[in-house]
């Protein structure tokens, strides 16, 4: 994407029917999704999702000559599915790495010399079924011991018949001296979810958090000390903090020994450390309304990280975005770094002395890998996800918006206005607006380059990515706005965004659109189907029947709905109520769905109802099944493929013609 011409008078264009230098195709197979940063010695490692590869996720090295390889070989894909979401798929110690496979979730090992393929180091069949069944034993989280001679993750093991049974166990590194793979050996059960195994720099402890059924990880978690054996089992398992109140992120080990991990009991996500020997309550670190820790959907997330002399290098958010800082804890200065990133993603990682890592990005800025020397105060960029050049002309920068909502509160958005150098629309039109309604819910939006927000915006539509009532980065209070209240505070924060923007002279209110994927496309399909706001709307494999959803969704989300809808059966009459399938006589607008034929966390059946539904009133429709997708869409040609589908559909429903040779879809119903 090289920068373009720009003529002496922009051409006079409908919005919507703009040229654009950002094609499906470019958005689509030019970059990879970097993640997982760490540091080896003077090597930095990390993943990438590489969408020309069907998807798959890579582990790269990169050393410190800037020499890079992928680690992982051909026919490997290092990413777990437990939770689905999957996280901490993969662990590395001087040049030896562990990683989680996607095809059979075993764990291999595999040497950075790169002298023989990866060697299967765990069993493929549960410990009580008779043969092995696919991805039925699962591992993430990897965690090394000091000795490197175990890894301690999180195992997920799927019997049939029974529900998944989360565990914290310890794997040999090597298999040396057994002849066959193991499935690892418990240390901590009885838990219907664990996570973030560490294991202490003298190698005799081992903290871990829990939670139980229907607590999700940012409602409350309990973190928890024992000493570790991993050839007898944990021992002596102590209670340390938290509850069904208190979430607890991201617990690590300080080199003196102590804990340190993000807690909200406060109201916002603090750091705090204690001694896990004493009886004494954990001391803040530095207490304020910023946001250290974020909703654990992930395994292997990572907000600080401890540097020399005691420092702790940390990511925190605000209402301006997301900041890397240095704290001291026994000045309880917060000192932060000029960088020129507003996002730091969630993967910060130490040397223990001055180098860090993380995937940084900014409005203007693709995430990239950066290492930088706090204390030299020099950054190096060892990777971009987008490799061509991009003109900055082109860019649609993000404003943060804030804007009344029901009940006398506020809510925030990023909005981004249409650019394009090359055009201009007619003085008396105004933009289509596309509204985003973020995943989650427990999501939240930054105002990032995101090339497929670029996508829209430069084509002449203008967008608004939504952090509605329920979102993280705001506080506890913001983020129980949803509580017994999904479907309805998201709904009117999205139309409240709309009429804050028409009453700015900033839009068209009779063109516009909502888009969302997973729990953002139940709220697309919320407002379409109870409000009349909008005019169009494109679900990504969304959410249509929330009785469906608590019978038929996976374990890590089973019970989700308890907290923002209501416990289910007790509160059967608000799913019905709430579920746009049991109202589709309310809509009365046109609608995309787009679906992976592969999701377990929401099913096909769900786009499938709507489609039936759809079809019964004659309402206009498309729908746009992916084969080998799940829950969001890892290949090339399937996301060029969504976003020309709904280009297309748009430009039907809206009647503009759009640049360019587009694909058609079937749109049913729309004459």
């Amino acid at each position: 994407m090289t920068d373009t011409p720009t003529s002496s008078r922009p051409r006079v264009a409908p919005f919507g029917s703009w040229s654009s230098t950002f094609s499906p195709q470019q958005i689509s197979a030019s970059g990879v999704s970097l993640s997982e940063a760490c540091i080896d010695g003077d090597a930095t490692c990390w993943l990438e999702l590489r969408p020309r590869e069907g998807g798959r996720s890579v582990l790269v090295r990169h050393d410190a000559s800037g020499a890079m390889r992928d680690l992982t070989p051909e026919g490997f894909n290092s990413r777990t599915r437990v939770h689905e979401y999957g996280g901490g798929a993969y662990a590395v110690r001087e040049g030896e790495v562990w990683f989680t496979n996607f095809a059979d979730q075993a764990i291999y090992r595999v040497s950075d010399a790169g002298e023989s393929s990866p060697t299967r180091m765990t069993s493929l069949a549960a410990e009580n079924d008779d043969a092995p069944r696919p991805a039925s034993v699962r591992f993430a989280d990897h965690s090394l011991s000091p000795d490197s001679r175990w890894i301690v993750c999180v195992r997920e093991t799927h019997e049939e018949g029974a529900e998944a049974r989360n565990e914290i166990v310890a794997v040999p590194t090597t298999n040396e001296n057994s002849a066959e793979p193991t499935s690892g050996r418990v240390l901590a059960t009885g838990f219907d979810f664990v996570a973030n195994p560490r294991i202490s720099p003298d190698g005799t402890k081992l903290a871990w958090i829990s939670w139980d059924h229907p607590c999700m990880p940012w409602d409350g978690t309990v973190l928890w000390t024992a000493d570790f054996d991993p050839e007898a089992g944990c021992s002596e398992p102590r209670r340390v903090a938290g509850g069904e109140t208190e979430s607890i992120f991201q617990p690590e080990w300080s080199p003196e020994g102590d804990l340190v991990f993000a807690t909200d009991r406060s109201g916002w996500w603090n750091l705090a450390r204690c001694d896990p020997s004493a009886d004494a309550e954990p001391e803040t670190l530095f207490a304020a309304e910023k946001e250290f820790g974020a909703p654990a959907w992930v395994f292997g997330m990572s907000r600080f990280a401890f540097l020399s002399e005691g420092r702790i290098a940390c990511v925190y958010g605000d209402v301006d975005g997301q900041h890397l800082a240095i704290l001291d804890p026994k000045t309880k200065d917060l000192e932060r770094l000029d960088l020129p990133y507003s996002s730091f993603g969630e993967s910060l990682r130490s040397d223990g002395n001055s180098r860090l890592v993380f995937v940084g990005s900014s409005p203007t800025l693709s995430s990239e890998i950066v290492s930088i020397d706090v204390d030299a105060g020099t950054h190096e960029v060892l990777r971009r996800s987008v490799e061509i050049e991009i003109n900055p002309n082109c860019i649609s920068v993000a404003r943060p918006i804030e804007f009344p909502t029901t009940g006398d509160r506020t809510a925030h958005a990023f909005f981004y206005p249409p650019v394009n150098p090359e055009h201009e629309a007619p003085a008396d039109e105004k933009p289509p607006l596309l509204v985003i309604s973020h995943g989650g819910p427990t999501g939240q939006t930054g105002g990032e380059l995101r090339l497929g927000t670029q996508f829209w915006t430069s084509r002449g539509f203008a967008v608004v990515d939504v952090n509605y009532g329920g979102s993280t980065g705001y506080g506890r209070e913001y983020r129980e706005r949803l509580k017994g209240r999904w479907g309805i505070v998201d709904s009117d924060d999205c139309i409240h965004a709309v009429c804050y923007l028409d009453e700015a002279g900033e839009i068209d209110p009779e063109r516009v659109a909502i888009r969302g994927g997973s729990a953002g496309g139940y709220t697309t399909l919320s407002v379409l189907t109870f409000h009349d706001v909008f005019h169009a709307g494109a679900s990504y494999f969304g959410v249509a029947d929330l009785e469906a959803l608590a019978k038929e969704t996976h374990k890590f989300e089973s019970r989700y709905l308890d907290g923002i809808i209501g416990p289910y059966p007790e509160a059967r009459d608000l799913y019905i109520e709430r579920s746009p399938i049991h109202h589709t006589d309310r809509l009365s607008c046109p609608v995309i769905l787009l679906q992976g034929l592969e999701d377990k966390v929401v099913p096909p059946s769900q786009a499938e109802k709507m489609v039936e539904a759809l079809e019964a009133k004659k309402l206009p429709y498309a729908y746009v099944p992916f084969e080998d997708e799940q829950h969001g869409f890892r290949k090339a040609e399937n996301r060029e493929k969504s976003l020309t589908a709904e280009l297309y559909f748009y430009s039907r429903v809206f009647g503009f013609e759009p640049d360019g040779e587009i694909e058609p879809i079937e749109i049913r119903n729309l004459d």
